[in-house]
This record gives structure tokens, sequence and C-alpha cells, in this order.
């Protein structure tokens, strides 16, 4: 039998370590588990008015995305826990080093494979929160993680959020073949 519970949820989300600018051209990175690909092409993430990351996106309008990965996870979680307005030099402290992305004003943090490049399409404020639409304008990752010349996911060793159990979990085995496993119905 099906219980009915008080709140819905659709878990896992993605792990994106959102890179920015501030107006003093100091790099930051903050944790944000609110988002995801719309189409090909876009991105669209929910960020509370109170992070300094998001003012930052609102003064330049451009922004990068980084998959959190096992292997930095540690430091993945330390930029969502502290706010760069409190705490400057969190990049540091957690390990990070950045090298600025040569297609958007942000910084590509070199520590993480994968990084995509976004530019500000529109900004929806609303509940105090902002809902960033971006478009995808380029792609950063390690040659260690492509193969054939696309980004092989079993070689990032991905994170995602776990929205009901409050933990992070590790990407694991292929499940099925996507648009083909249903043929057997066929």
């Amino acid at each position: 039998m099906k219980l009915s519970l008080e709140k819905g949820f659709i878990t896992p989300h993605p792990v994106l370590i959102i890179g920015t600018y501030g107006a003093d051209g100091r790099p930051d990175a903050m944790n944000a588990a609110w988002g995801g690909q719309i189409g090909g092409s876009q991105i669209s993430i929910s960020l509370s008015n109170t992070h300094l990351t998001t003012d930052n996106i609102k003064l330049n309008r451009e922004f990068t995305v980084a998959f959190a990965t096992a292997d930095q996870l540690a430091a993945c979680d330390y930029v969502g826990l502290v706010s760069g307005a409190k705490v400057s030099d969190k990049l540091d402290r957690c390990g990070f080093t950045v090298t600025k992305s040569d297609k958007v004003n942000a910084p590509v943090i070199d520590q993480l494979p994968v990084t995509i490049e976004c530019r500000v399409i529109e900004l929806q404020d609303e509940f105090n929160e902002t809902r960033v639409v971006a478009e995808i304008v380029g792609l950063k990752a390690d040659e260690e993680v492509v193969t054939d010349g696309k980004v092989d996911i079993s070689k990032l060793g991905l994170v995602v959020y776990d929205t009901v159990g409050k933990c992070y979990r590790a990407v694991g085995d292929v499940a099925g073949g996507a648009w083909n496993i249903g043929r057997k119905f066929d």
C-alpha cells in the first residue's frame, strides 16, 4: 500500500559548483543543488538572494558550472557551507585554484574535471530567490575524462545530492541503455 506523505521531492540532484568573479575581481564559488539542463543549450539554477554568488551573477551576467566529484567532495561541500562574503579566501582554504575562462568572465576551478561556461539569458526574482536561465557557451574538460571526443561520465567520479537522505551519493554503474532497453516491449 502506498502511504501519503507530507512533502514531495525530486531526487537526486546534480551537485553544481557555481563559479563567479566579484566586483573586486576575486573568484568565488558555491555549491548549488537546485539546477539542471534545459534542452541542449541552456541551464537553469535557483539561488537564494542571500548568496554572494547570486550578487556576482547579477553583476557580471556570466558564470561557470562545474560538477562535484567524489575526490573533491569535501572542498565542494565547503564552498557551500561558507559564504564568500564572510570568508574571502574560502577557495584557498579548500585547495581550489582557478583559471579565468576564455569564453566568459568567470573562473574555472582547476581541480574539477568538467566545467560549463554560461551567459545569463534571464534572471527571475521571486520568493527571495533568483532563478537564473543561461545559455551554455562553452565546455571545458580535462583530457583524462574524455573518450572519443566526449566527456565520459564513468571517468568523472560524479556525486549527486540526495534531498531525502541529505547526503551525497556516488554515481554508479550503467543500469541500461537509454532509448533502447524498452524496445523489448515492441
